[in-house]
């Protein structure tokens, strides 16, 4: 197992492919999307210029322009991003070598001749959701012939002792169902040092020399037994690959958010996903989990440092799956997003509330990658990666601020008195007049770059898996509730992010605890209590502007009846009923659940029953160490 990559297979990833030619044209794809982006931008950032400028632009107004530029190049990326996406999934182009799909690939038939093993970290974790997930990926991957190649290990940092007994019974019970057919250890560490990227470490030290690759799970990671398999044979054939990325899709979602949320991913990330691996290519990015490592690799380049300074900014590396990626590229291993291996799933948190405090921690992570932009080596795509990342949470401040300052300078012309003569001399008045043309053409460009992926999406889904959905119409009227809850729960989530980006600026630190994945309903005091603020915000916003510029409040209603209406909306995002409502009507349905009923349909209370029995034994012990070295990386100085 070797963690250096070959002279020649360094070189090719230098020119963006790997030592068989890959990826052509890739420099070039980067380039049109660099163009494509600038000069959207420009045109965006031209049409608001011209909007302000007559009479002069002010100093709040040169404020505005120029978030609003910021903002719309961060659109533009998303925008072109799509339809890539959308034009190689309609030619049937794999979005790395822009070949046309073959049914059978020479990769597809690799004998699988090295060792992998699936690494589950957990953390407080339901017992129970652990051995469920964990059971039915196990049972997929029996079920193909190939499990022998494959070892499962569960690495517990548990802190809470009636959770770790629990866990340890449901492990063992899992240990004794899988005897014979699966390999499955266990091993629960004391601390919680380094959280998960220091768990997977410790992991690596003791035991990362025994195997060739490590897929990494999360505890609500379920994987198709062949999806790994494919994952395996592309590693073994592509040996200048360091780590590849799959797509994982929310799935088992019951409340109204859960299934809004699932039907978005499934709709649209497959299209988006496969436009950034057109233009990452051999530069991806690392989600931190459903993907494969390759361990010498990630052994010998991705150890992680403590950034200097204290939390939120310092300290532990918070979001590490981005940051490890970085230094996998540093060190000349490619890092590829794989979009043709279907069968990777996750859950996800099934209300409003509990999905804004998830993104609450990984908008510390994300903004502690803005200290890391300068750091020597980098590739410029990871450098990328980090202020994309930061920007998906400080855009909502940026357009929070954008709004209130326009809103303040409608308020302040509608007071002022125009001003007909300058302070030189003038022979003919100034006329200001509004532009409403400009203003026009801007909301609608707007408009466009916002809506036209997703109707893009649905154009894909139509051609070709309408089923999936309940059949055309109910796709359409699927795509359109989406649509209408996306446009209601955007304030919110802008006002979520706004406060988090503060927060974490002002040094609020976060606890990074377990998720809460399981579905249920906000009650009315809790709701309350996390967005009375932000109807009122919304109140009196719109009550101000309504006093000095009555003709704003329709061309704000997008903003401020979300806000108005927040404490209602996150109430009825963990409603069960309305989701199941719904599902009775076939609206909001997905192709996933048909397609992989098996993986998807592992039932919670078998292994809970398991994990209740008081005389379940202990869970075996570790296997002997097979101890390696995982040294700490430098983001400060050039790695030697």
């Amino acid at each position: 197992m070797s963690g250096t990559p070959t002279s020649s297979a360094r070189l090719a990833a230098r020119r963006g492919r790997d030592a068989s030619g890959r990826l052509p044209w890739l420099a070039a794809r980067r380039a049109l999307l660099a163009l494509l982006v600038a000069l959207t931008t420009l045109v965006g950032a031209g049409l608001m210029w011209h909007i302000l400028q007559p009479g002069g632009i002010t100093p709040l107004q040169w404020g505005i322009l120029t978030l609003f530029s910021v903002i719309f190049a961060w659109i533009a990326v998303g925008f072109w991003t799509a339809v890539a996406g959308f034009l190689l999934l309609l030619a049937d182009r794999d979005p790395l070598t822009l070949a046309r799909r073959p049914r059978v690939d020479a990769e597809r038939t690799l004998p699988i001749t090295r060792r992998t093993v699936l690494a589950m970290p957990i953390h407080n974790e339901s017992p129970s959701q652990v051995a469920a997930t964990l059971s039915a990926t196990a049972e997929s991957l029996i079920a193909t012939g190939e499990a022998h190649h494959f070892t499962l290990f569960v690495l517990s940092d548990t802190t809470d002792p009636a959770i770790a007994a629990a866990e340890a019974r449901a492990i063992a019970g899992l240990q004794g169902r899988l005897e014979g057919r699966l390999a499955l250890h266990y091993r629960r560490r004391p601390g919680n040092a380094g959280r998960k990227a220091g768990n997977i470490a410790e992991f690596c030290r003791r035991w990362g020399a025994a195997f060739d690759f490590m897929v990494v799970l999360d505890a609500d990671s379920r994987m198709e037994g062949e999806t790994l398999l494919g994952l395996v044979r592309a590693i073994q054939a592509r040996p200048g690959v360091g780590l590849i990325q799959t797509v994982p899709l929310p799935v088992r979602q019951h409340t109204l958010f859960g299934r809004l949320a699932q039907f978005a991913a499934s709709l649209y990330a497959p299209m988006l996903a496969a436009g950034q691996s057109a233009w990452q290519g051999d530069a991806a990015n690392y989600w931190g989990h459903n993907a494969i490592l390759r361990l010498g690799a990630f052994m010998d380049h991705a150890g992680l440092p403590r950034l200097p300074g204290r939390p939120p900014l310092g300290g532990e590396i918070l979001s590490h799956d981005f940051v490890e990626a970085a230094l996998l590229r540093r060190a000349g291993w490619e890092v590829q997003l794989e979009t043709r291996l279907t069968g990777s799933f996750e859950e996800m948190p099934g209300n409003l509330l509990d999905y804004a405090r998830r993104d609450r921690r990984w908008t510390q992570g994300n903004l502690q990658h803005l200290r890391l932009l300068a750091a020597p080596g980098l590739h410029g795509l990871s450098r990328l990666h980090f202020l994309l990342g930061a920007t998906a949470f400080v855009s909502s401040l940026l357009w929070l601020a954008i709004l209130l300052a326009g809103s303040l300078d409608a308020v302040l012309i509608a007071r002022s008195e125009p001003a007909y003569f300058g302070h030189g001399e003038q022979l003919f008045p100034f006329w200001p007049r509004a532009r409403p043309e400009l203003i026009a053409a801007l909301l609608a460009m707007t408009a466009t770059l916002l809506l036209l992926p997703k109707l893009l999406g649905l154009l894909l889904a139509l051609g070709r898996r309408a089923g999936g959905y309940g059949g055309r119409a109910r796709l359409v009227m699927s795509a359109l509730l989406e649509g209408l809850a996306a446009i209601l729960l955007a304030p919110i989530m802008m006002a979520f992010h706004s406060a988090f980006v503060v927060g974490v600026l002002t040094g609020t630190s976060v606890d990074w605890g377990a998720q809460a994945r399981e579905g249920r309903v906000v009650p009315w005091r809790e709701a309350l209590r996390h967005t009375a603020p932000f109807a009122l915000l919304g109140g009196v916003w719109i009550a101000l502007v309504h006093w000095q510029v009555p003709m704003l409040v329709a061309w704000l209603a997008p903003v401020w009846v979300g806000l108005a209406l927040s404490p209602l909306l996150v109430r009825v995002s963990g409603s069960r009923r309305l989701g199941e409502w719904l599902a009775r009507r076939g609206l909001l349905d997905t192709p996933e659940p048909q397609a992989h009923a098996g993986l998807l349909e592992a039932r919670h209370d078998l292994v809970a029953d398991d994990a209740a029995e008081t005389d379940t034994p202990a869970p075996w012990p570790p296997p002997p160490e097979c101890p390696g070295e995982m040294p700490t990386q430098s983001l400060h100085k050039e790695s030697r």
